[in-house]
């Protein structure tokens, strides 16, 4: 059995596009070209799992990551991998072990998906963020010298962020009505969202790389090729539309109360942990996530194309 190159979560935001990106990039690797794509999903019957299993050279294996085993990752000859975790607050203790077992088994070297910059930080007041920094300070400890790393640290994801314009206007084409446009995004705090797929495609360029030495340790910020406000999105609506917004909700959290409620309730989860999440958005509203803060090798490797007007545009089906 040959190498193989493992993409955990492979059919969500982000892996769907290293799976597609990465084959073509190992064609043209001096080092790689012989290595598998193993692209992990929890149900192989998906229609994007399903589209992948067309692709030369991915395999759609059906299993769940927090699952595997250092004997599971020797078994399959990992050589490299893509981890893009859930963020829930066990997320530090899922994705470690998976990292003890990848260190284990021999793994060389590992590209992650970690959280907008501003706020990986011991003291960051949203949980999740401090779980990132967490486990970037694992790997960059000593005893993980042997299992090189690269930590892509993305602003908010471009649909995320455009959706509920996106609704908002398919809502007034279609009744003529308008409700609140609650927006996560202060009025005027300069913001580079960034596609998910433009992510994958980053890492995807980094897994292909004959010399993964250069990138070891690294921490790369991740934002699109422009800045949005709230206010942007505003005036891109009422263009869309062709009459002013009524009713504007900048900086609207509104979602979390409603996460909150139909995923957490029911739990043990700690609702003071939970809605920590509230924090998170406040380095944004400060000015502190605009394009000015990424990296300049994301720049020379594959830098973001997508503006937050491709993605409306997109999400609008036009």
């Amino acid at each position: 059995m040959t190498p193989s190159i493992l993409i955990v979560g492979a059919t969500g935001n982000t892996g769907r596009a290293v799976a597609q990106t990465l084959p073509k990039l190992l064609q043209s690797s001096t080092t790689l070209s012989g290595h598998r794509i193993i692209a992990l999903t929890r149900s192989s019957t998906s229609p994007v799992a399903q589209e992948l299993a067309k692709i030369p050279g991915v395999e759609v294996v059906e299993q769940n990551w927090v699952e595997i085993t250092a004997d599971w990752l020797r078994e399959h000859q990992v050589a490299r991998a893509y981890i893009a975790s859930h963020n829930e607050p066990n997320q530090f203790a899922e994705e470690s072990t998976f990292y003890v077992n990848a260190l284990d088994a021999g793994v060389k070297y590992v590209v992650r998906i970690s959280t907008t910059a501003a706020n990986v930080r011991p003291d960051c007041p949203a949980y999740y963020p401090r779980q990132h920094w967490a486990i970037e300070t694992l790997l960059g400890s000593p005893e993980f010298k042997e299992l090189q790393w690269t930590s892509l640290q993305p602003n908010v994801f471009t649909t995320f962020v455009m959706s509920p314009a996106a609704e908002f206007i398919k809502k007034y084409r279609k009744t003529g009505e308008q409700d609140t446009l609650r927006l996560i995004l202060s009025k005027d705090g300069p913001t580079g969202i960034i596609d998910p797929d433009e992510v994958g495609v980053i890492a995807a360029y980094l897994l292909a790389q004959d010399d993964t030495s250069v990138h070891n340790k690294a921490k790369y910020v991740l934002n699109g090729p422009e800045d949005i406000t709230g206010k942007g999105i505003v005036e891109m609506v009422e263009q869309y539309i062709g009459t002013s917004v009524k009713d504007v909700s900048y900086g609207d959290l509104s979602f979390i109360d409603m996460l909150y409620e139909y995923q957490y309730a029911a739990t043990k989860q700690s609702k003071n942990v939970i809605y920590s999440v509230k924090r998170a958005a406040e380095t944004s509203w400060e000015g502190k996530c605009s394009t000015s803060t990424t990296s300049k090798e994301i720049l020379k490797l594959a830098p973001p194309k997508r503006t937050p007007a491709d993605v409306l545009k997109d999400l609008l089906g036009e």
